[in-house]
């Protein structure tokens, strides 16, 4: 949810820094701050906007000196505000912390602090990580960063830096990872953070603490352990972190898909074979995600039943621990992801595992936490997502559910990929239609998406875009529930797109369709066939397998949630509220 990076080097810092939090801006954008050690002192600037804005008015990578720490934040505790923004110190100003996480024990801390003299500047439940640090000081780093780790309760994952030019870093069911460059080392929530600088990473664990001593990296657990790991070679196309030619990186990553889809298919065989034999033999098979990964969930449990003949079950991973009692050693979770640190995500993941299950994931980042603990992963080789809102990592994970489906069934899908991405190749290509009805629905208040079958989790994904992107209510409904009550919200200046190719469920789709346009309600229709009831039809090709068209179906979707989003003067890079990777619950 919060970006932070630490350095220390022999180059200026404080240009370094901004420019990774630049980079992992998508994690959080309501404020960002910088703390620099120079001359035996720590300097602190930070304001409420994003990167450039706080940058441009603070002169941040101007800031003296080759060691610091930086934070974007996404707020949790406190409102965003100057004081709220990282980093935070305590009452000497001797240490400065940034942090991403819930510390979920803060107030009983704050009270304890505050009752020993120590004097609060901020909302934050971060702020007490600082005057914990202090009051061990002292005794040392390590003793200081020890003993601080023992008295958190929480998610988190945290770096400080302090007045003797140490850099300090710690996580606890958050990510953080150590980059070792040539001339210093990185401590970032991201590798994103440093891969400008260094393709060399240590991936810390659960209970690790790191220290950066002058030149020396010293890494140990909770009770001061030496800990070993080992250097990995992070691989990731850098180049398509730019925007290049385009104006956000939503749209952007919307045309990437003609290629992200054929990408996805390209999997090393024998992992292949792996996932999809302990596919194959489990007993019982989970499938959970979270926002759009949970809509590809429910396409993957289709797929399965419908063509493996195999049954799943799907779980929204905040309900997991409700949900999954039933589960042991012959169960198979599979769990999706585009970043493979979603907080609920693995907490799903960690409840499975201490009954008994097998984990499998579908993640695009595959240094992430959630692939480092599967038995299983599979890549959507995606790349990186920036925009805040899925898009390529979701027909990603379409493609490569089509991929297993396709090996469980034996070839019976006959996958052509090539016909992937000439399908989003030619919507992307015309899109005067959708133009057209987001000008249209500029002003709506209320807008629900319909469809059957493999078309309804489509709906769910539409809604959930224009809601991300546009701030408009937006409702996916199962078509075949309309008159079970949602045929009493349709009126005249309510907006309906119907999801309807031409397959089996076309004809009862537009039977619902003649229903919504007889109470006055305008009807957008998402097809491959143009009906008269449609007021505006948005054209979408044939496809000689009807699997395979949630892929053509979000494609419009995704560009009218963003054209909307424009109409609306909305950013839809960086929605409102919102932060790319939920690493918090």
């Amino acid at each position: 949810m919060c970006s932070i990076i630490g350095y220390k080097g022999k180059n200026a810092a404080a240009p370094i820094l901004v420019d990774s939090l630049k980079r992992m801006e998508y994690r959080g954008y309501d404020s960002v701050g910088v703390a620099t050690f120079d001359s035996g002192s720590i300097l602190v600037r930070k304001g409420t906007g994003k990167v450039i804005e706080v940058n441009k008015n603070l002169n941040i990578d101007q800031m003296a000196g080759k060691i610091g720490i930086g934070h974007t934040r996404w707020a949790t505790h406190g409102g965003v505000t100057d004081k709220n923004a990282h980093p935070h110190s305590a009452c000497k100003n001797d240490i400065a912390v940034v942090h991403n996480g819930i510390i979920e024990n803060y107030r009983e801390l704050k009270e304890e602090l505050a009752s020993s003299g120590h004097t609060f500047a901020s909302e934050t439940d971060s702020e007490v990580i600082a005057h914990l640090l202090e009051i061990h000081y002292n005794r040392g780093v390590k003793k200081a960063m020890i003993e601080t780790c023992k008295r958190l309760q929480g998610n988190y994952a945290f770096v400080a830096v302090f007045q003797d030019g140490t850099i300090g870093g710690a996580r606890y069911e958050e990510p953080l990872i150590i980059g070792v460059a040539n001339d210093g080392y990185f401590v970032s929530s991201d590798v994103l953070g440093f891969l400008e600088y260094t393709d060399k990473a240590i991936f810390l664990e659960n209970g690790d603490i790191c220290i950066v001593d002058n030149s020396k990296l010293e890494i140990f657990d909770f009770e001061g352990k030496p800990i070993a790991h080992p250097i990995t070679q992070v691989a990731w196309e850098l180049g398509d972190i730019d925007k290049g030619k385009y104006a956000h990186y939503t749209l952007k990553e919307i045309n990437e898909q003609r290629l992200t889809v054929v990408h996805a298919g390209r999997q090393d065989e024998a992992v292949m074979n792996k996932f999809c034999d302990i596919l194959a033999g489990a007993k019982d098979i989970y499938i959970t995600g979270s926002g759009t990964s949970y809509h590809s969930a429910l396409i993957f449990k289709h797929m399965l039943a419908r063509f493996g003949k195999i049954r799943a079950e799907t779980v929204v991973s905040s309900e997991s621990q409700y949900a999954l009692a039933s589960m042991d050693d012959k169960s198979v979770l599979v769990a999706i992801s585009q970043s493979g640190e979603t907080a609920d995500v693995l907490d799903t993941v960690r409840l499975a595992r201490n009954q008994g299950a097998e984990i499998l994931s579908i993640v695009n980042v595959t240094t992430s936490s959630l692939a480092r603990v599967s038995d299983g992963c599979l890549s959507t080789n995606c790349g990186p997502e920036i925009g805040v809102a899925a898009t390529k990592s979701f027909t990603g994970q379409l493609a490569l559910i089509y991929n297993i489906t396709d090996r469980l069934c034996k070839n019976c899908l006959e996958t052509e990929r090539a016909e992937f991405a000439v399908v989003v190749e030619n919507i992307v290509a015309n899109q005067a239609s959708i133009m057209k009805v987001a000008v249209q629905m500029k002003d709506a208040s209320d807008i629900y998406l319909l469809g059957r079958s493999l078309h309804y989790p489509i709906a769910l994904e539409g809604a959930l875009k224009l809601k991300e992107l546009a701030y408009v209510h937006a409702e996916g409904i199962a078509a075949g529930e309309l008159k079970h009550g949602p045929l009493a919200l349709m009126e005249k200046n309510t907006f309906v797109i119907m999801i309807n190719p031409r397959d089996a469920t076309f004809n009862d789709t537009i039977s619902n369709a003649h229903e919504i346009k007889a109470r006055g309600a305008t009807v957008i229709g998402i097809s491959d066939r143009k009906d008269d009831v449609y007021d505006y039809w948005i054209e979408i090709p044939h496809l000689k397998e009807e699997a395979y068209y949630p892929i053509a179906e979000v494609i419009p979707l995704q560009i009218l949630a963003y054209q909307l989003a424009l109409a609306k003067n909305a950013d839809p890079d960086y929605p409102r509220n919102l932060a790319k990777s939920v690493t918090v619950r």
